[in-house]
């Protein structure tokens, strides 16, 4: 439960989390990963069996699903990654947040589409990684959001998830794509290093943002910026 996660954010992203004490949670439709709750993978060229030519009722239930669980991902590390920073923080001009999931449990605040509406479960916990090629997953449908494929196990990733099944049995509109979960930013925030190559402006803006917030003291600087020595 200490274990070090990390999220790399966008200046924008990381200045509206700290304005707005909410964290945007994306549907999992909307992921690249184009394995996203598989049980299994095809080799490439691998002849389609006609009797499975047209999608069975679990797959068509699996991928509403699909549209109707919002996640958010971190990254367990207990060090910076260079490829984190590159990916998701525009190239070192982001903002990175070290937390853990002890931090996380106490700043989730309960999560309602609508204040009248009860509060929807949060799920949390590490992804395992599994050979689909030579492996098929038996698992309940809300448990393989937190299986993937081998080759995305460089990510690391600790997943934090919301599904919106049951209130959208119940007549409740839910949106399309991502939900805003709120939670208690000085909780959840244990460390923040601007990004290495951050320019001054935006490292002004997230000083004077941390510091209305009573973040400042948690300001480090990155790794990144270390001196090289060749000798």
């Amino acid at each position: 439960m200490n274990e070090p996660l990390w999220r790399y954010f966008k200046t924008e992203r990381f200045l509206e989390l700290l304005q707005s004490n909410h964290l945007y949670f994306a549907s999992a439709r909307q992921f690249q990963d184009p394995f996203e709750g598989a049980v299994a993978v095809l080799p490439p060229g691998f002849p389609v069996d006609p009797r499975y030519a047209e999608p069975e009722l679990g797959e068509e239930a699996f991928e509403e699903l699909r549209r109707l669980t919002k996640v958010s991902c971190w990254h367990r590390a207990s060090y910076e990654s260079d490829a984190m920073w590159q990916l998701y923080a525009g190239s070192w001009k982001g903002v990175a947040v070290r937390t853990n999931a002890d931090r996380i449990r106490a700043a989730a605040k309960p999560f309602r589409l609508k204040p009248e509406y009860v509060h929807e479960e949060l799920w949390a916990g590490n992804v395992s990684y599994v050979d689909l090629l030579k492996e098929r997953l038996r698992v309940d449908m809300m448990d393989r959001f937190w299986y993937k494929h081998m080759a995305f196990a460089w990510e690391r990733e600790f997943r934090l998830g919301i599904s919106v099944r049951m209130a959208e049995e119940f007549g409740v509109q839910v949106p399309e794509h991502g939900v805003k979960v709120e939670f208690e930013v000085p909780q959840l925030i244990e460390r923040i290093y601007p990004g290495p190559s951050l320019p001054e402006a935006d490292a002004a803006a997230i000083r004077f943002a941390a510091k209305a917030h009573g973040l400042e003291d948690r300001i480090r600087v990155s790794s990144m910026l270390g001196t090289p020595r060749y000798t």
